[in-house]
């Protein structure tokens, strides 16, 4: 049976999903990869009489088609085309509503007083109304029929830093940088409390998967072998394993040395951006692909607290689900005033 959840908050990343909400007393979470590919029944392992196991995933329909969509989805259903979800619109497309049918599937809720959702700083503006206006009401997902009362839309690495001042030690006084390192962009947001300085805040269209995708030219570039897809480099560099291609087991650490401009690039943006640094009480760093980034950002603001994240992959979800609470409990009083 469905439930329903005061507040909901979906952080549809481009590398994966992220889902917060509440459990009883607890925040649940969840995970899975941001991968669409056309739905196709597993007719054969349901008939197996257990013996092979059902893929995780559901059938997501929308905009007239169907998509597969869950953890069980595998890593290189894309087959080495990022283009359709690493774009500037990506909000905008039907995967990423697919994604969010997905999200309440798996959390098992079909009604919600407030759904949180996030967009990078930079198109922040530019996309937040279609949000709102797209996913409030009655969404029909196929076999997931779900009510939303609200759309709350924040700027990534609000979350993160919501989610920070709730639970590690924070300076109101003084402002902090958050660097929220996603899959398709890199974030960042300039904070005193809770105000953004939206002079010195930013995004570039630089993330995880741009550093995967160098390695992967390298690696073809040498090997004259095509690797099928970001999604195993980024397994495979993130478990320190090796990476298969072709029947060979490859060593990555050579082509991840020669990728490394691409980290460089974008640390060197940001620095530039934010200008003078001597302001700051430190430097929060957070997002799925924080820890790429973490030594070449400690070299290039040595003198500031770096700020690490625990579990940076929902960092953000969790700050948006927060937010969404705090939001909520504000307007309570006012509305039980109207009421009286």
């Amino acid at each position: 049976m469905k439930s329903h959840a005061a507040v909901f908050a979906v952080d549809v990343g481009y590398g994966n999903t992220k889902v917060a909400f509440r459990n009883g007393s607890e925040v649940a979470t969840l995970i899975f990869p941001s991968l669409t590919p056309t739905y196709q029944e597993q007719t054969i392992a349901i008939e197996s009489q257990g013996l092979l196991t059902v893929p995780k995933t559901v059938a997501i329909e929308w905009n007239g088609k169907t998509y597969e969509v869950g953890p069980g989805v595998p890593l290189s259903s894309r087959n080495g085309d990022a283009g359709g979800t690493l774009a500037d619109n990506y909000c905008t497309t039907d995967s990423y509503a697919a994604l969010l049918g997905g999200a309440f599937h798996f959390a098992n809720i079909d009604s919600v007083d407030r759904m949180v959702l996030g967009l990078p700083v930079k198109n922040f503006h530019k996309y937040a109304e279609h949000l709102r206006q797209t996913f409030t009401g009655k969404l029909d997902f196929g076999n997931t029929q779900v009510t939303v009362g609200r759309v709350m839309v924040l700027p990534q690495p609000i979350g993160a830093l919501v989610n920070f001042t709730k639970y590690h030690e924070f300076d109101q006084e003084n402002p902090h940088l958050i660097i929220d390192v996603g899959y398709f962009t890199t974030d960042w947001v300039v904070a005193t409390g809770l105000t953004m300085d939206e002079r010195r805040s930013g995004g570039h269209q630089s993330g995880a998967s741009h550093y995967f995708q160098k390695i992967a030219e390298r690696i073809k570039a040498k090997l004259k072998a095509s690797p099928d897809g970001i999604e195993r480099i980024d397994k495979a560099v993130r478990e320190g394993k090796k990476y298969l291609l072709a029947g060979q087991d490859i060593d990555l650490a050579p082509y991840r040395a020669e990728s490394q401009p691409v980290i460089d690039g974008t640390v060197k943006i940001i620095h530039n951006h934010i200008g003078h640094t001597e302001d700051l009480r430190s430097i929060v760093l957070t997002g799925g692909g924080a820890a790429l980034y973490a030594s070449t950002i400690r070299a290039e603001f040595p003198s500031t607290r770096i700020d690490m994240m625990s579990n940076p992959s929902f960092s953000n979800v969790k700050g948006f689900f927060a937010a969404g609470e705090v939001a909520m409990m504000r307007e309570k009083p006012r509305k039980e005033g109207v009421a009286a």
